[in-house]
């Protein structure tokens, strides 16, 4: 899929025919994209519907006019593959969102693990969670997918561990790995849960309920990566050997 992808809120029942994209998505098609008559786009609800169009004309600077195919469902991908997040400083947590979209990660949580830096509290938190999701929404139209990566609120440890009860393959990235994560056991589907700790590391407390969750500790390779880097280049190797790559 190499056209462009816009985002609509919504298609209309049937699909089919003449549609108008306009706002913000019909401005950036119109004045930034600058598309022109005859050339293809995509339309996506960024949940996995979405349509094929071709461009009819331009109204203004934001209207921009196509015809559409039949809407078409993408299938939730086989494993889910959902990434828990510790919290980085700056802006290297919009930097990991972006490149774990590309990469194709399913879910991505942020964790306000005990030795993050950073801290998400009160209206900063709820600041930083929007740039996260707003992150992975243009990430997910940039790398030309139709179905957005989710970004859930900001969990506890005790949440994760929930979270990882649950999965049916679940791993801490940690130097006190015994197998690397390369060689793990992986199931075909069902979810899979993968915890990429801050960059002053995952406390022993940590690890400890983790594991008690049913979750093992990998290494992922003999160098050590920055939080903002560790869960793209794990997810790219899961995505992989799980064949959702092939």
């Amino acid at each position: 899929m190499t056209a462009p992808v816009f985002v609509v809120e919504h298609f209309r029942a049937g699909g089919g025919g003449r549609y108008v994209l306009d706002g913000p998505e019909g401005r950036h098609a119109v004045s930034v994209k600058r598309l022109r008559p005859g050339e293809d786009v995509v339309l996506t609800d960024g949940a996995g519907r979405w349509a094929e169009c071709v461009v009819v004309d331009t109204e203004g600077k934001d209207r921009l006019i196509v015809h559409m195919d039949s809407t078409s469902e993408e299938p939730a991908p086989e494993p889910r593959v959902t990434v828990v997040q510790a919290l980085p400083k700056g802006d290297r947590g919009e930097l990991a969102v972006e490149t774990m979209t590309e990469v194709g990660v399913d879910a991505i949580v942020p964790w306000a693990a005990a030795r993050c830096v950073t801290q998400w509290k009160g209206e900063r938190g709820g600041k930083a969670l929007a740039k996260w999701r707003a992150t992975a929404r243009e990430a997910g139209k940039q790398s030309r997918r139709v179905r957005f990566p989710e970004v859930a609120d900001a969990a506890t440890g005790r949440q994760v561990a929930e979270l990882l009860a649950g999965a049916d393959f679940a791993a801490v990235l940690h130097e006190s790995g015994d197998e690397p994560l390369a060689a793990a056991e992986l199931p075909t589907e069902g979810e899979i849960v993968l915890v990429v700790g801050p960059e002053g590391g995952v406390s022993p407390e940590e690890l400890s309920l983790f594991a008690q969750a049913g979750a093992r500790a990998y290494r992922l390779g003999p160098t050590v990566l920055r939080t903002s880097t560790a869960g793209t280049a794990a997810a790219a190797l899961l995505l992989g050997r799980t064949g959702r790559w092939s």
